[in-house]
């Protein structure tokens, strides 16, 4: 038994049948010789039971002599320490892929846990990023150096990065519960989310005489959908998301409230103020349809409204006004009359304070307006120049 070198190695014939030749100075490690002159190293080694195992270390030309042997010296040290090789290899070919972990993760715990939307964008995720850059690796090998690197190849999109991070730290908590990876091994920890810069548009006083006057522009026309007209009446008129009107049923109307009962922030009430009476006694109910905002076919709701919007913020000349500044409008206008922020939030259905905050510095203008009358009132009271 010579010592296994590239010399010893390349010097081996084939013969009829394979055969094996160890290493004279590490017992266990040897290299296998097939008819074909395919050679690879390996170790051999007895498992707890006493039965003789073998695990392939690699094909020679591919792996070195050198490289082999050290890679021997651990398995054949792991295997002396109880460890089994050749079992925890078979067990890690058939160990599920992040493929794998997706799918389950898509069809057992996001419909129970998840709104219609967040699957819908689940899904998304899932689909466009996570798959194509981890999807075929092993569950249990993905490192916080994997998701690092996704999370960095899509730094010019921060929203989407985050969110992507987002969605594989909930898969990966999953996967700990499902028992496919060790406790506190989450690779998205320490991964930090990038700044994302809060957009706040909201529509002027012109802006929203621009956009009334293409909605009836448009309906007198009739070269828009009337759904989505009304649709984005709604939405201004109540502050409400986008899916809330969408899925909007007649029978959640009752006298000058709305009863949501599933919402993005569970059941909710919302207010509808006169306007949006008269709004909702103009359009059509149809006997065959449940819904306010009627889609095309029999029993359904209009699903897509990101076409018609675009056709009616151009028609208004809005290109830059995205469906949610819709709701941003509804509460700047709120604050600009005076409402206070918690009366907002009510009408907004905000679940946390933190989140109505954000129209706080909208406050300023009506409180300079008031300071500036006052001001001046009490000037003018005590004989200084009134204005």
């Amino acid at each position: 038994m010579p010592r296994l070198s590239k010399r010893t190695i390349d010097a081996l014939q084939p013969r009829e049948r394979e055969y094996f030749v160890w290493d004279e100075d590490m017992p266990g490690f040897g290299i296998r010789i097939q008819p074909s002159g395919f050679k690879a190293y390996m170790i051999q080694y007895r498992d707890a039971s006493g039965r003789t195992r073998r695990h392939g270390i690699g094909r020679h030309g591919i792996v070195t002599a050198d490289e082999a042997r050290a890679e021997a010296r651990e398995l054949l040290s792991a295997a002396a320490r109880g460890h089994n090789p050749a079992e925890e290899a078979k067990r890690h070919r058939n160990a599920l892929t992040v493929v794998d972990l997706c799918e389950r993760f898509m069809s057992e715990y996001v419909p129970t846990h998840c709104k219609p939307g967040t699957v819908k964008e689940y899904r998304r995720n899932v689909d466009l990023f996570i798959k194509p850059a981890l999807g075929l690796m092993k569950v249990e090998d993905v490192t916080r150096t994997h998701v690092a690197e996704l999370h960095m190849k899509h730094r010019d999109i921060p929203y989407q990065a985050n969110r992507t991070l987002g969605v594989l730290s909930v898969m990966f908590n999953q996967a700990e519960i499902w028992g496919l990876r060790p406790d506190g091994s989450n690779p998205c920890r320490h991964v930090k989310k990038y700044a994302e810069e809060k957009r706040e548009r909201y529509l002027s006083a012109d802006e929203l005489a621009r956009l009334g006057a293409a909605l009836n522009d448009l309906e007198a026309d009739g070269v828009e959908s009337l759904a989505a007209i009304n649709a984005v009446r709604l939405l201004v008129l109540t502050g409400c998301r986008l899916g809330e009107i969408q899925t909007l049923k007649w029978e959640y109307i009752q006298g000058n409230a709305a009863y949501l009962p599933d919402s993005k922030t569970g059941a909710k009430r919302v207010y509808l103020g006169e306007a949006v009476l008269e709004a909702l006694a103009k359009i059509e109910r149809l006997d065959d349809n449940p819904y306010v905002i009627t889609g095309k076919l029999p029993g359904t709701h209009l699903t897509d409204m990101q076409k018609p919007w675009r056709r009616i913020r151009k028609a208004a000349g809005l290109d830059d006004v995205r469906i949610h500044d819709l709701r941003h409008t509804f509460a700047s206008s709120a604050v600009g009359m005076g409402e206070s922020l918690p009366m907002i939030g009510k009408l907004l259905r905000h679940s946390q304070v933190q989140t109505t905050a954000r129209y706080a510095h909208l406050a300023d203008d009506p409180m300079v307006n008031a300071a500036d009358r006052v001001s001046s009132e009490v000037a003018r009271r005590m004989g200084g120049k009134a204005t």
